[in-house]
């Protein structure tokens, strides 16, 4: 169910767009309205859809191999020293965390942002992977995954087919996940404090940890913020605008129907990614452009061979309340904990509005890097977010006007763009000892 959810707002957002005309879905014996694409050209380029045709080239053994292996094993696979750890939250998730081993580096935390995983870090392969990348220099390196995802799916107490099992957002992320996870590391490799980079919630979580345990801050060597999202008054994201104009329509009709897992893997999304998103499949033009319609337009730092890679890796699991929440700061324009309603407000909080989150409590040295056409963390929230918060050493806007929200970890040229920046900036702001 919680798929055809998703194409309803996806229709209503293309609908809006001008993309579409007519989309025929029905739910059940109900037919909700009627759409017809407007062919032959989607979203500016001209593609004659046809799910059967496909390209003389034969498929990369690699991508069709690298689009099923798990992390840990695409770590494996190209040479690198894979570690699987396991821990326990203190409200009883069990969180995964992979790790490309250098006992003794300076150890480097890497969070993935919404609907990702530690994958997102190494799928690209070697020299266009951040995770391989930062081993490469010399880091040990730590992949997390927050409740929820491919990952973190188990709880002491709660299956996944548990309604409490999704009771969450990136608020009990940031207050519990992210905690326990620099605990853990820091004592595996007997060090006191790590460097910390994170991308799109990875960034949200931060802030929040900073917020509600803002002891954590000792440490940090230095966080550095990827596509930082904290306000998100101007996200130009038609799936964000959508949750935001009909959160509590959407939240109500998912309570009735009992759909707690946004987005979750089954049969739909798989059928998806062999039709539309196969290296061999001309379609991959739409595969590309729906990304594109949530992030923002960078046809050149895609790499579209490496499609089903990312398909395979992603969507990797969400909470719907997690989706609610964004969609409630986007409407909001604030930086603040869930919206409950204001009798639960008053209840959980002691106020009708829910309470802000405390940027002032991030006092951890802060890198933030944005995106000129990145539609989730435009540059005007970025520039907001800067001005609340108080240690901000390097703030940098990447040097391309068509780069992206994904661009930061799937980009092209984001070594060249990016990355070796961040590598200098670490080596800058490290202490003598840790």
């Amino acid at each position: 169910m919680s798929a055809k959810l998703l194409i309803v707002a996806l229709s209503l957002c293309l609908l809006q767009s001008g993309i579409v005309e007519g989309i025929s879905l029905s739910l059940g014996d109900i037919t909700l309205f009627n759409v017809n694409f407007k062919t032959p050209t989607f979203l500016g380029r001209s593609v004659a859809v046809d799910s059967n045709v496909r390209l003389e080239n034969d498929v990369d053994p690699n991508i069709q191999e690298d689009s099923h292996l798990n992390t840990y094993n695409l770590i494996k696979k190209y040479g690198y020293p894979a570690e699987n750890h396991t821990l326990q939250t203190d409200d009883g998730y069990i969180l995964t965390l992979h790790r490309i081993a250098r006992p003794g580096a300076t150890p480097v935390l890497l969070v993935h942002g919404l609907l990702d995983s530690s994958a997102t870090w190494v799928m690209m392969g070697p020299n266009k992977g951040l995770g391989y990348l930062l081993y490469d220099q010399g880091y040990d390196v730590w992949m997390a995954n927050v409740r929820g995802n491919t990952y973190s799916r188990k709880h002491v107490k709660y299956s996944t087919h548990h309604a409490k099992f999704w009771d969450f957002t990136f608020h009990e992320m940031g207050k519990h996940d992210i905690p326990a996870t620099i605990d853990y590391i820091l004592n595996a490799t007997e060090v006191s404090q790590l460097h910390y980079i994170g991308h799109s919630q990875g960034t949200v979580v931060f802030w929040i940890m900073a917020s509600e345990k803002p002891e954590y801050m000792d440490k940090i060597i230095l966080m550095q913020g990827l596509a930082p999202v904290a306000f998100l008054k101007h996200c130009r994201s038609p799936v964000v605008n959508f949750l935001a104009e009909w959160h509590l329509s959407v939240s109500l009709v998912l309570k009735l129907i009992g759909v707690h897992e946004f987005l979750p893997k089954n049969e739909f999304i798989s059928m998806f990614n062999r039709i539309i998103c196969d290296e061999t499949t001309i379609t991959k033009e739409i595969c590309s452009n729906v990304i594109f319609l949530t992030t923002g337009f960078d046809k050149l730092q895609l790499n579209e061979t490496m499609l089903p890679v990312i398909v395979g890796h992603s969507p990797a699991g969400a909470s719907t309340k997690q989706m609610q929440h964004f969609g409630q700061l986007n409407r909001s324009g604030g930086f603040r904990q869930y919206d409950h309603g204001w009798l639960r407000n008053h209840w959980i909080y002691g106020t009708i509005e829910p309470p802000s989150y405390h940027l002032e409590n991030v006092r951890a040295k802060v890198a933030l890097y944005y995106g000129q056409n990145d539609w989730l963390a435009p540059p005007e929230d970025v520039e907001m977010l800067y001005r609340k918060l108080p240690n901000v050493v390097e703030k940098y806007l990447v040097d391309d006007k068509e780069f992206n929200h994904l661009d930061f970890i799937w980009g092209i040229d984001a070594r060249e763009l990016l990355w070796d920046r961040m590598l200098e900036i670490m080596r800058n702001n490290e202490n003598s000892v840790i």
